[in-house]
């Protein structure tokens, strides 16, 4: 367990560094909002069109894999909104932005980084899969519940507002940009490609260290139960359905288990305080959670390369 928080710690000792810069006025908040939007909005999707541009769809887009994570973010999902309502008293509205947290874990940011140092660069073609269709499933299962229950918009109108919110994210584009590439066949004048490379290779140590610019103003407040109960459902139920349908049912290989167990065992992303301050809905309560999970996932992380091996 000891070599395995060696391999974790270092990721979360970078998000440590923003924290505390920001903390200590080292780093202002202004620049946090500059980094993160140079993050996400250029450097990751930089690395996410090189990654699915190179991606062997054949060998990494496996339909088992997809059911192993996805059935766990689902359940997740469900698990979250209906415990927020029938256990907690919540507003339908809050309930479903705290099951996003359980649907919307930090693939990016932290599922890469830590399945990058766990198993080498070379191992993260299951990861990109998984990574391809995440925003887009997360997104319109999170949309679609949402404008149900406050039941504002339907038909044509639901679809553009789905639509909208996935093609005006940047990291789609850079997926998408990514598969035109892939499915085309066409080669990337070498001038981008190397362009592209110095891109990548910011991306996630600057995205880690603006992440924890960025988890300074998240200030532990809200129900403590709640949170716990948000925290119990991303770190471990998530992770625990990846690892029962890959390991029971769906026969993965030990590299795509890793990737969905690892990735399903992510904190919440910084994409659920998005999606409750788009509706202006349980911003405190999700936003302690990406705090506290993160924390936590220090730990939990590391318990669960430790079991799946």
């Amino acid at each position: 367990m000891g070599d395995i928080l060696s391999i974790v710690l270092p990721v979360f000792v970078v998000v440590a560094a923003g924290y505390l810069a920001v903390w200590r006025k080292l780093f202002s908040d202004a620049a946090v909002d500059g980094l993160m939007s140079f993050t996400q909005k250029f450097a990751i999707p930089c690395l996410l069109f090189s990654a699915i541009a190179t991606l062997d769809l054949g060998a990494d887009f496996d339909l088992w894999l997809m059911v192993s994570y996805y059935s766990g973010s689902v359940v997740s999902f469900f698990a979250g909104l209906f415990g927020a309502r029938l256990i907690f008293g919540r507003p339908w509205t809050d309930s479903v932005a705290i099951g996003f947290c359980g649907l919307f874990a930090n693939s990016v940011l932290l599922g890469l980084a830590i399945g990058e140092r766990a198993y080498g660069v070379d191992s993260l073609g299951p990861n990109y899969a998984i990574i391809a269709l995440h925003a887009p499933i997360c997104y319109v299962l999170g949309i679609v519940t949402m404008e149900i229950v406050r039941a504002e918009t339907g038909g044509l109108g639901l679809l553009q507002v789905v639509t909208t919110a996935i093609f005006r994210n940047a990291l789609m584009i850079g997926i998408g940009l990514g598969f035109a590439v892939n499915l085309s066949g066409l080669p990337v004048p070498a001038m981008i490609d190397q362009a592209v490379a110095l891109m990548v290779r910011a991306a996630l140590p600057a995205a880690l260290f603006g992440l924890g610019g960025v988890l300074y103003r998240y200030k532990p407040e809200g129900e403590l139960r709640l949170i716990a109960m948000i925290c119990c459902i991303s770190l471990f139920l998530h992770p625990a359905i990846a690892w029962t349908m890959g390991h029971s049912i769906a026969g993965l290989s030990q590299e795509q288990l890793r990737a969905a167990v690892v990735t399903a065992a992510m904190a919440p992303g910084v994409n659920t305080y998005i999606f409750a301050d788009m509706y202006g809905v349980a911003r405190r309560v999700v936003a302690s959670s990406i705090l506290i999970g993160t924390a936590l996932t220090v730990v939990t992380a590391s318990a669960w390369i430790w079991a799946i091996g």
